[in-house]
């Protein structure tokens, strides 16, 4: 299950555009939640604290406890706009989370024993097709992240979904047995290999070249 993070914030009391450069000029950046058959709840947050999840990575499957006012929201983060010239974060939208409903979430996935792979070890390159996946969960069990077991997998074996560890309570949006990700031969072996089959088939005709002097 995802961590859960708490995150304190104020309630704004105005919407638009104006009443979001106010709360910018304040210092804040703008916010809201909605969802869950609620009014949008308008809040102000902290810029050090979305810029700190930004930069921790997996954010899209983090599981926010916002304390506003008197109550608390839980809530995912879906969307985050940023200034155009210094990146700094200026909006954020948060879904609000309702117990037992089943929500969509990314879900970063983590590759384990990398170094004791045996097509790792030999040069190969992993080539990763999903570094995330889409799913559908229960909002009280979203997965902090899924688990790729690299020990067994040689050159051009492949992790699929039905390897992930903690998938239990998910189910992916498109498929059910897609490729996340192949242990790819280097290709130096490749180059070597097609210019030893290349040597071998002039062989031949270098012999013959020379009986022929």
């Amino acid at each position: 299950m995802a961590n859960v993070v708490g995150i304190e914030a104020e309630i704004r009391l105005r919407a638009g555009k104006g009443a979001a450069r106010a709360t910018r000029r304040a210092g804040k950046v703008p916010a809201v939640v909605y969802g869950g058959h609620l009014e949008p709840t308008l809040l102000a947050l902290d810029p050090r604290v979305i810029v700190r999840e930004l930069h921790r990575g997996g954010w899209q499957s983090r599981l926010y406890e916002i304390t506003a006012g008197e109550g608390t929201i839980r809530a995912l983060i879906r969307g985050v706009q940023f200034h155009p010239v210094s990146d700094a974060p200026e909006h954020v939208d948060f879904q609000r989370l309702v117990p037992g409903e089943r929500i969509k979430v990314s879900v970063p996935v983590h590759f384990d024993n990398e170094l004791i792979s045996p097509g790792l070890k030999r040069g190969g390159v992993l080539n990763v097709v999903h570094h995330a996946v889409d799913v559908f969960c229960d909002a009280d069990n979203i997965p902090e992240q899924f688990t790729a077991d690299m020990a067994p997998l040689d050159f051009n074996d492949n992790v699929r979904w039905h390897d992930l560890k903690g998938t239990e309570n998910s189910r992916p949006l498109v498929g059910t047995d897609f490729v996340v990700a192949t242990v790819v031969p280097p290709a130096k072996v490749e180059v070597a290999a097609e210019t030893a089959q290349a040597g071998g088939s002039k062989a031949p005709a270098k012999k013959a070249a020379a009986k022929k002097g």
